[in-house]
């Protein structure tokens, strides 16, 4: 064990990374095994749900979701190029009482349908949602949170790195690719996520003042017992005043994107 932990102490002295804003952030976990860590974790979320018939089928709400999406994600594959070879993927999960959405390391989203119910988000809203989420992925969000969760199971991690069982340590890193979606963001995190996101939906053609509106209507859901979407996304100070000084400042970009482009996204059914 103590070489396990001399491992581990090494790892995270290496363990940097800079975010597409300048920021330190920790990295046990690169950028690609998320992606890879990522997908088991996704195929075995959404495998479950199709069993039990939670994915949504509604023509008309999927194709307004693939409208939306498929635009933010020609956006973010423009300033990622490399993300070209991710797996981009939407699933609507039908689920009237969940308020939430995400975006994991390879493009591989999911929103549910009690975030449209409850929230009645209009089209530029629900862009400023999905381009959030895009834009947490974007910034490698989800290796860091994995890297958190990790650096948290210090323990287990150790054992991991010193296992001769490499299908416990492939179980470990989807268990945290899992946690990252479920986890809160942190407030740097999140503001990293709005300056990205908001950037997106305007050169996606999406008004950048939506996000303030968003915002607005979110705090209104859930009465005292605030949203899942709420309790992983942490709202900075000062978020709605911020939002709003940045979507005009986008306004220009807004009203010179006409005629958006589109980026293939699966609907996954």
């Amino acid at each position: 064990m103590r070489i396990a932990w001399l491992l581990l102490s090494v790892s995270l002295v290496g363990a940097c990374a800079t975010s597409p804003t300048g920021r330190s952030q920790l990295m046990l976990v690169s950028p690609d095994q998320a992606v890879v860590a990522s997908r088991q974790a996704y195929l075995a979320q959404i495998g479950e749900l199709d069993k039990q018939g939670k994915l949504a089928q509604d023509p008309e709400l999927l194709k307004w979701i693939e409208n939306i999406t498929s635009r933010l994600v020609a956006q973010a594959v423009a300033m990622r190029p490399d993300t070209s070879k991710w797996e981009w993927s939407v699933a609507v999960i039908d689920d009237p009482e969940v308020v939430n959405a995400w975006c994991m390391a390879g493009g591989r989203m999911a929103i549910y349908t009690g975030l449209i119910r409850k929230v009645d988000p209009t089209e530029d809203e629900l862009a400023q949602v999905m381009a959030h989420e895009i834009a947490h992925a974007l910034a490698n969000h989800t290796a860091e949170k994995m890297s958190v969760a990790m650096a948290s199971q210090a323990g287990v991690l150790a054992a991991a790195v010193v296992s001769d069982r490499p299908g416990a340590a492939v179980a470990g890193a989807a268990l945290a690719a899992q946690l990252a979606i479920e986890l809160p963001n942190s407030r740097t995190a999140e503001s990293e996520a709005d300056q990205i996101g908001i950037e997106l939906a305007a050169k996606a053609g999406f008004d950048p003042s939506a996000a303030a509106t968003l915002w607005q209507k979110m705090g209104r859901v859930g009465g005292s017992a605030p949203p899942q979407f709420m309790s992983t996304h942490p709202a900075p100070q000062n978020r709605e005043q911020s939002l709003r000084q940045r979507a005009l400042a986008l306004m220009p970009v807004y009203r010179s994107a006409t005629n958006p482009p589109k980026y293939p996204v699966r609907i996954v059914t």
